[in-house]
């Protein structure tokens, strides 16, 4: 059983403080997931590197569907990704946590084109639809919210699959329903939603969306912030851990079971 799965992104690829930990290989019916196991205090935790050490995954080649079912298979009882993001308003400064509260992903597709779903298979006794008034666990929320320093609470995510970034149009559609925009949490709220594990996201803008600017964010200010990324998230999630409550899942998969 892991108490609490991690899974990072860009530039955020070992999990420091996780002691005791081994990295296994999960197989499942979608592929072969890589989790780093360990114990933090009292918790067992995990750690999946979406892009791998050294970023070798685009977010077109990630495995979405292994992971997540890899984790339920572990019987994982919550997760929290983390996400470097474009940031879709001006008025929001860059360098600063986020705590996703709502989620836009109107294609709800894989990066290989696929439906973003676990129900792959015509009359499976557990298929169904997941029903939720928001995507991401409001009970890990409040716990994210209460680790971090003063983070931005009202986000809302927006998934574009890549790996280009968006035109200018693009990123004015996004900014009628979405603060923020990046390439790889879509799939991972959905699917954990259908899999029944509660699951948060945090986020950290390290530019600014192609046209929300007058003049683009400097490549050298956007390094600086990837490299503040990481500290940002290590210090909330450190935190967090330190007083976990186990949350409940808040969705609800209506089913059409026969038997």
């Amino acid at each position: 059983m892991i108490d609490v799965a991690i899974i990072s992104g860009t530039g955020f690829y070992a999990l420091s403080g996780l002691e005791r930990g081994e990295n296994i290989k999960v197989s499942t019916k979608f592929g072969e997931a890589t989790i780093r196991r360990g114990v933090f205090e009292d918790l067992e935790i995990a750690h999946i590197s979406r892009h791998g050490e050294g970023h070798t995954k685009l977010p077109n080649l990630i495995n979405h569907r292994a992971n997540l079912m890899a984790l339920k298979e572990l019987d994982t009882k919550a997760i929290v990704g983390t996400t470097v993001c474009g940031v879709l308003n001006s008025s929001i400064p860059l360098a600063e946590i986020a705590v996703f509260k709502d989620l836009y992903f109107p294609e709800n597709r894989l990066p290989n084109g696929e439906i973003c779903t676990v129900y792959d298979e015509e009359g499976h006794r557990l298929r169904g639809h997941y029903i939720f008034d928001r995507p991401f666990s409001e009970d890990l929320r409040s716990q994210l919210i209460a680790a971090a320093e003063s983070p931005i609470t009202d986000a809302v995510y927006a998934h574009a699959n890549g790996p280009r970034f968006n035109s200018k149009p693009e990123i004015r559609m996004f900014q009628e329903y979405a603060t923020f925009v990046s390439q790889t949490a879509g799939p991972e709220a959905v699917l954990a939603g259908e899999l029944e594990i509660p699951y948060a996201l945090l986020g950290f803008g390290v530019d600014y969306a192609n046209g929300v600017t007058e003049e683009p964010t400097p490549v050298e200010v956007l390094a600086q912030n990837l490299e503040k990324s990481r500290t940002a998230f290590l210090e909330v999630i450190t935190k967090f851990l330190g007083n976990f409550k186990r949350p409940r899942f808040e969705g609800f998969i209506y089913r059409f079971d026969s038997e």
